[in-house]
């Protein structure tokens, strides 16, 4: 840690020994490399990594005390209700039920056990998701620098930092490029500390000081540096935070507190409509306990307590399955708020394209030409000479590269030609670069000149470097330059689709004291331009046009040249001929009431700043759309805070990046936010789908129940029954319907409102009409059974109530669709929970074993094929309500659409 004493190696070959000395901050570099049995210049050895992870445990923050599995089980019984049910049940035993107390108890141990699994998956779920969303560092390793994931650091560890990368552990740096580290999160700083190297004098110094310290958990915002590892997991100046903490409490989603507040409501209206139940049923002088444990029954199976576990269990298996799909969701709320996206808006390079960038042309002296010549003159050597050295991608064997794809483009060209970076880095070292940033759009680097003195290569957007040339470099040696004709040289290729990059050189008589980009970067000498390809992604194209079947709006944005947006972005069908492509220069004159009235015909942007893309955000939210934005840098960060859904890039994104984003693409890919979409309206269908199942299954028992004494019948159910219904039909089918897969055509729909309540459209009102006829059904067999003289009636009443549940489930699958035509194969669960379901109804009618506990008689032939035929009624009328609904979209779409 910082502020802690360091861990001096044992130099008989062990790891680090407990702490002792002076503070990390006060020791040099070489101190820390003997402290630490590290060398800066190839790091640990194997060896050395197992024996220090032994030691030191992973680089991990322990967490909050989690429920283990008894909790778990134990929660299931702490309901309010289910408690009353258990007191209840023992009343039962106490007063000559015990048939009654076993029967009920063994109910409430079958309900607790489904709920654990339920549970206990959710977590494992949520649990796998957060390992796949942990961070990766950077490090060397025997001498190669490899990725690893952050936990599995240890002390002495040789790290990487480049901008937009998060610090994994706590580090003493050891090299520093202009390197700044963002330590609000642990200082309060507001501002960017700059880091450097050298020892700091005093032993005790505030945590904001130690300046050649970075911390785990802060964000590298500019330059690049290295730093050796001195503390990890709680050893770390955030896990000294993390002391502090000691239960972490997960958060509700919207949709869970919706449920949650209307079952709240629901509960008190059931536990009304109970005591009424009861006090009616003394009134009409049924036993008191009868009516007790029938009244408690309902409460428990009429309160839809579970809801709220259900929807946490589908957002996270439904998370789950993005992850197949290369979609991480880092928070689980995104789940639900991906089925109400209308916008879009989405980077160009890497997403909307392959990210595999080739040179494909170079426009040198005044020629725009394919490949550099066989026979090379000026200023062809400089040329590539630049291209090689003023990049930061690392060579990896003789066709391959490491790091920004633009980067590894140029270094591949240049290799091509027989300019290979290894081999000029041997005789023309780095000895300072000025790193590039977004604001200058250029970078340079510092070398020795063949002759003597510095050679400046400097590369970057044509606009940026081309006003800091004062002549060229042609065959016939340096000329004039004409600015204008550069830029439109510049702007033909663009038209072309390409990325042009402009490059331009600078000899300087020596190494300047100020290094500054005010003074290195002028008075430069024009190179040439270089045309890149970076080739639209073949589905992308299907991807955009499935959008806009959706009515979500593909907006692009992209920092290249307004050319090259304009000839991606029309391949792909996002822009038309006559639609505008907005700079960010005309984005910076337009206040923020002009852009909320223009922003929703504008559909590409080329030239933005990053920090731009708030102020669209802002203004497509302004008008009410849900708006998901995609980014990959440090400076997007904001952006994908600020959007309804941030997508960082999983590969070329950077860790700032992927920690704001509510998403991550694993492949970097346009199409997987569309099956993310997709999924994401197929998980919110499925939630609708299990709560209207639930709401009209309680209903159709409490009218049952509630009419029953009404229209002078006795009690139709009793307690074991009510409570044998809950557990069968709301048990296994209603959980198989999250599993159900998307319905035909829920991508040629508009997306949902982000307001609108899940009891929108016709939900409530099936709940009550179809909660009604299914009471009714359940009455009528009731009524013609017992006025029938039939012995057997409440066998049969409690049979189709049962068996019509079944029936409304499969109906449901589809909310228009009939279940005719739609493929039965693809939710098993479901077909299979249904035959189980009826099967063990079957059982409780046919085995002698079950009758005493289920208080049932087994049903003739006659009457079994009567309960089902009654039971087919509800299913029938919902299909006649889909039949309608279909028939009445049909009418109402123009006939171009039929």
């Amino acid at each position: 840690m910082g502020g802690a004493t360091p861990l001096p190696t044992s130099r008989s070959g062990a790891f680090p020994a407990p702490p002792v000395g002076q503070p990390w901050h006060a020791r040099t570099v070489d101190d820390i490399q003997h402290d630490l049995d590290t060398r800066i210049e190839c790091g640990l050895e194997a060896e050395d990594i197992s024996r220090r992870r032994a030691a030191y445990g992973p680089n991990a923050l322990t967490e909050g005390r989690r429920r283990g599995p008894l909790r778990l089980l134990l929660d299931q019984c702490a309901d309010f209700m289910v408690l009353v049910l258990l007191a209840a049940a023992v009343v039962a035993g106490f007063v000559g039920e015990p048939q009654d107390t076993v029967a009920i108890a063994v109910i409430i141990a079958a309900n607790a056990v489904l709920g654990f699994v339920q549970e206990y998956r959710a977590e494992r779920a949520v649990a796998a998701l957060k390992a796949l969303a942990a961070p990766r560092a950077r490090v060397r390793r025997g001498g190669e620098v490899v990725a690893v994931a952050a936990c599995e650091l240890v002390p002495g560890d040789v790290v990487l930092l480049e901008a937009g990368s998060a610090v994994p552990a706590d580090l003493r740096v050891v090299e520093a490029v202009q390197l700044r580290i963002e330590e609000a999160a642990l200082t309060g700083e507001s501002q960017p500390v700059e880091k450097g190297t050298a020892a700091l004098g005093a032993s005790e110094l505030p945590l904001g000081d130690r300046t050649n310290l970075a911390y785990k958990g802060t964000l590298v915002t500019y330059g690049r540096g290295v730093g050796v590892v001195v503390g990890t997991g709680m050893r770390t100046e955030l896990g000294r935070v993390a002391t502090l903490l000691s239960d972490e409490e997960e958060v509700e989603t919207p949709l869970q507190r919706r449920l949650r507040r209307f079952g709240q409501r629901l509960a008190l209206a059931v536990l009304a409509l109970c005591a009424v139940i009861f006090a009616v049923g003394l009134l009409r002088g049924e036993e008191p306990l009868l009516m007790f444990l029938t009244a408690l029954s309902l409460a428990v199976a009429a309160i839809p307590e579970a809801l709220p576990a259900v929807v946490t269990v589908s957002l996270a298996f439904g998370a789950r399955k993005m992850v197949r799909q290369h979609a991480l969701i880092r928070r689980l709320p995104a789940v639900e708020t991906l089925g109400s996206v209308t916008y879009i808006c989405s980077d160009k390079t890497g997403t909307l394209t392959q990210n595999r960038m080739r040179v494909e042309a170079f426009h040198v002296d005044g020629a725009l030409v394919g490949a550099a010549p066989q026979a090379r003159p000026d200023p062809w050597p400089l040329v590539l000479t630049s291209l090689a050295l003023n990049n930061d991608a690392v060579p990896r064997g003789e066709d391959d590269g490491e790091g920004d794809p633009t980067e590894v483009a140029l270094l591949l060209a240049a290799a091509a030609a027989g300019f290979r970076k290894r081999e000029l880095e041997a005789r023309m070292p780095r000895l300072a670069e000025i790193p590039f940033s977004a604001e200058r759009a250029r970078m340079s680097t510092l070398h020795p000149g063949a002759g003597g003195g510095v050679m400046v290569f400097t590369k970057g957007a044509p606009e940026q470097v081309l006003r800091r040339c004062t002549a060229r470099l042609s065959a016939a040696g340096t000329v004039g330059l004409d600015v204008p004709e550069a830029l439109a040289a510049a702007a033909e290729m663009a038209a072309r689709g390409w990325r042009v990059l402009a490059l331009a050189y600078r000899r300087l008589p020596g190494m300047p004291a100020d290094r500054s980009a005010a003074v290195v970067e002028r008075e430069l000498t024009f190179l040439a331009l270089v045309g890149l390809l970076d080739p639209p992604r073949a589905e992308a194209k299907d991807a955009v046009a499935l959008c806009q079947s959706a009515g979500i709006r593909v907006v692009m944005i992209t920092g290249d040249h307004p050319a090259t947006a304009r000839a991606v972005a029309g391949s792909l069908g996002i822009v038309d001929r006559e639609d505008p492509v907005v700079t960010g220069p005309e984005l910076a004159r337009l206040s923020p009431e002009e852009l909320a009235a223009h922003v929703h015909r504008i559909r590409a942007y080329a030239r933005v700043a990053p920090e731009q893309k708030i102020a669209i955000v802002k203004a497509l939210q302004g008008r009410g759309e849900l708006v998901a934005m995609t980014g990959d840098g440090v400076n997007d960060a904001p952006a994908l805070r600020r959007a309804d859904i941030g997508v960082a890039m999983g590969r070329s994104g950077t860790d700032v990046a992927r920690e704001a984003a509510h998403m991550v693409l694993l492949d970097d890919d346009f199409s997987t936010i569309v099956a993310a979409v997709r999924e994401g309206r197929r998980i919110f269908d499925n939630i609708r789908k299990f709560v209207k199942y639930t709401l009209t299954s309680n209903a159709g028992e409490i009218w049952a129940l509630v009419l029953a004494p009404v229209v002078g019948l006795p009690t139709p159910l009793l307690p074991i029954h009510i409570l044998w219904v809950n557990l069968v039909t709301d048990g296994l089918p209603g959980l198989a319907l999250a599993l159900e897969p998307a319905e035909r055509g829920v991508m040629q729909r508009p997306p949902r409102h982000p307001h609108e309540s899940i009891f929108a459209h016709g939900l409530w009102q099936h709940a009550v009409w179809v909660g009604l006829l299914l009471g009714g059904v359940t009455l009528a067999t009731q009524a013609a059974a017992y006025h029938g003289g039939s012995a057997h009636w409440r066998t049969m009443t409690f049979t189709v109530l049962t068996l019509s549940q079944m029936g409304h489930v499969l109906a449901i699958r589809s909310e228009r669709e009939s279940l005719f035509v739609q493929r039965p194969g693809p939710n098993r669960p479901l077909l299979g929970a249904v035959f189980l379901t009826f099967l063990l109804q079957l059982a409780t009618l046919y085995v002698p074993a079950l009758h005493p506990i289920f208080k049932t008689e087994p049903l003739s032939l006659a009457e079994l094929i009567v309960c089902l035929g009654v039971s087919t009624i509800v299913f029938a009328a919902v299909e006649v309500e889909k039949w309608m609904a279909r028939r009445g979209a049909g009418l109402a779409a123009p006939a171009a659409l039929r």
